[in-house]
């Protein structure tokens, strides 16, 4: 056995007779490769529970009381080991139900007694090619994940740090606002209420950056979700205004998936239907199709609208539709909810006319 390395490819042979061991091993010899010999079934599973960087097993079937089936269904029910690719070497056992019972123990490849010199390395290069691009891949969605949790940590921090003296200034500026110098003057009284109003929306920003750092926490845990009383209970809990009613569009499914997260999705586009809607009589109804693989389901309102044009740019972190001057809100809740359907593997869209309304569309992947 030569030596590890940061960048050796280490592979395990397995054979009962050291001969045969010995003359693959000289036929894989390479630069930064590392070889392992075991003689026995045994041998090979301490060998793979005793090196962690095995990348290839060149496993022989026929073997005395352990053989190459049984060695890879052992590797196979370890999740430490069940990653590691296996090509079954045999003289024998080439019987198309043979195969089949090598691919279903874990088997990748299958090489046939007396080797042939050029294929047998032509296929251990694409296997050592394809297990140092998944080292990368791993070490890349590691160090993303590291990224992620730091940015995470960041932007809570910074809120939070924030939030504090924010509402002691906004304390202080109320009590001000109050006083009777500010209150005779009716310039004083509209500047003091504009900075007041900013320093709220500042307030809702910073609320809204923790919403979407804390977003990643929500528990995973999936049950049995009535999407109709879902609607009904989130209904309760916005109590919206007496204009405002909110109903099935036809029949909702019962599904399986985390509550927690649908929660947010249908409570992010009811209030904001409820928010922005401005007609005498509102109506937000909400509905489901079928789909196969997927459910889509709607959250439709008669509010004002918005022009198609901005149907995706609404999705987008920090937008806010303004038409008039006056809307409120981070601009953030939206991009939750588009991360959130995304994140189980769906996606959104709207459909949007000025003055008639608008339809929030999400596919929910069923589990």
């Amino acid at each position: 056995m030569t030596s590890d390395s940061p960048n050796s490819f280490s592979l395990l042979l397995v054979d009962d007779k050291m001969e045969n061991l010995i003359s693959l091993q000289r036929m894989l010899e390479g630069d930064n490769r590392c070889f392992h010999l075991a003689t026995s079934g045994n041998e090979a599973l301490k060998t793979v529970l005793r090196n962690n960087d095995i990348g290839l097993i060149l496993l022989d079937v026929q073997m005395p009381e352990m053989d190459g089936f049984e060695v890879a269904r052992l590797l196979q029910l370890n999740p430490k080991t069940r990653d590691i690719s296996i090509i079954f070497v045999t003289a024998i056992n080439k019987e198309e139900q043979n195969v089949i019972r090598g691919f279903t123990a874990g088997a990748v490849d299958y090489l046939s007694k007396p080797l042939d010199v050029n294929v047998t390395r032509a296929k251990v290069n694409v296997f050592e090619k394809l297990y140092f691009s998944r080292q990368e891949l791993k070490n890349a969605l590691a160090e993303k994940d590291k990224i992620n949790k730091q940015l995470e940590r960041f932007t809570y921090m910074v809120a939070h740090d924030l939030k504090s003296p924010l509402a002691g200034a906004i304390s202080l500026l109320s009590m001000i606002s109050e006083e009777d110098c500010v209150q005779q003057s009716p310039e004083m009284k509209e500047q003091m209420g504009t900075v007041l109003s900013a320093t709220n929306h500042l307030t809702e920003m910073i609320s809204a950056i923790l919403d979407y750092a804390r977003q990643n926490d929500t528990a995973e845990t999936t049950e049995t979700v009535d999407i109709n009383l879902l609607i009904t209970d989130i209904s309760k809990l916005l109590f919206p205004p007496p204009n405002i009613c909110i109903v099935a569009d036809g029949t909702l499914p019962v599904i399986t998936a985390p509550r927690l997260k649908l929660q947010r999705i249908f409570q992010n586009l009811i209030s904001n239907a409820i928010k922005y809607n401005d007609k005498a009589n509102g109506l937000i109804a909400v509905g489901a199709t079928d789909k196969g693989d997927f459910y889509e389901f709607y959250v439709k309102d008669n509010g004002p609208g918005m022009q198609q044009r901005d149907t995706e740019r609404v999705f987008r972190l920090f937008e806010r539709l303004d038409y008039n001057g006056k809307e409120e809100g981070s601009g953030i809740g939206l991009n939750i909810f588009k991360m959130l359907v995304e994140e189980q593997g769906g996606k959104v869209w709207a459909k949007s006319e000025p003055g008639q309304g608008s339809i929030f569309y999400f596919l929910w992947r069923k589990i």
